[in-house]
């Protein structure tokens, strides 16, 4: 079935201005989270998801695009959820917006099994020995999250902070990224809990929240379709944006057409996916996005 989600899309030649960067920054920079406040009646912070590589690229303009990126969303106080890793795009779009904003800017959510394989073998982080250590002095903020319900779950907390997953004593297991570094990190059991908490997340969140795509491989692409098909749906009215850096969206968008012609992804659809080249040009698409009304509105609360 398809249905509409079209949504202003960015030109393919638009390019950044100074008046374009200012828009951004004047309507969006004072929003407060309330986690943050006293008051609940004050406005949500704007929160968004990227999604991006583990691996850097071989042009270093990706690297770039992930440093611009999170200029912008220091710039306009928007808070950062994404995959929790340390290396590659992920890594230095963490690393460069807690530089900038501050380690509660950013939320990392990372599978367990992913925990060594998305760190920087050079980075020196804490092991779950001396996460336990630090959380009983009342220093750490990590949590394991139980993938039944993606709540707290004390009981594996306490498991993961004295077994390491290769059965040791803990003195040489997983370890965390710093929080002054890469911000806060919950690390849960699987994929689909991480993929889930990232939405809510971002469900929950304040005006201009969304999704954005930086370059990456078949896990970027997964999730960039995966939330596509979910706004085509109408299990979020969010918006969904790629950030076409050097061209390396451009099939996507061909693929998108051709799709369109051959009668598998209406026209209507066509726009779900927004495309900006420049960073302030992919917080714009967010903040402007709108849902076209033939959207699927589908009961998903009562599934």
């Amino acid at each position: 079935m398809e249905s509409g989600g079209a949504s202003p899309m960015p030109s393919a030649s638009r390019t950044s201005t100074p008046t374009a960067t200012s828009t951004v920054h004047s309507n969006l920079s004072q929003v407060t989270s309330v986690d943050d406040v006293a008051d609940p009646s004050l406005p949500k912070k704007t929160k968004i998801c990227v999604y991006c590589g583990s691996s850097p690229g071989k042009n270093p303009v990706y690297m770039q695009a992930a440093r611009d990126l999170a200029r912008v969303m220091a710039e306009n106080n928007i808070g950062l959820v994404y995959g929790g890793g340390t290396v590659g795009l992920m890594g230095e779009l963490a690393r460069s917006l807690v530089a900038l904003a501050g380690p509660d800017s950013v939320h990392g959510i990372i599978p367990e099994a992913l925990v060594r394989y998305e760190r920087d073998p050079n980075y020196t982080s804490r092991t779950r020995a001396a996460a336990a250590q630090a959380k009983a002095e009342g220093g750490d903020t990590r949590q394991l999250v139980d993938s039944t319900n993606g709540e707290p779950n004390s009981e594996a907390n306490g498991a993961a902070e004295t077994k390491a997953a290769d059965g040791t004593d803990g003195t040489d297991g997983l370890a965390i990224p710093a929080e002054e570094v890469f911000g806060k990190t919950t690390v849960v059991k699987d994929m689909h809990t991480r993929k889930r908490i990232m939405a809510q997340e971002v469900l929950q969140a304040g005006p201009g929240s969304g999704f954005i795509a930086l370059s990456g491989g078949y896990g970027t692409f997964e999730e960039l379709l995966e939330t596509s098909t979910w706004n085509q749906l109408g299990i979020h009215n969010k918006g969904v944006c790629v950030l076409n850096i050097n061209g390396f969206y451009d099939g996507l968008f061909a693929w998108i057409r051709t799709s369109v012609d051959e009668g598998f992804i209406s026209e209507g659809n066509s726009g779900i996916i927004a495309e900006a080249k420049t960073a302030e040009d992919a917080i714009l698409a967010l903040r402007d996005y709108k849902v076209a009304p033939s959207v699927l509105k589908l009961s998903w609360d009562k599934q």
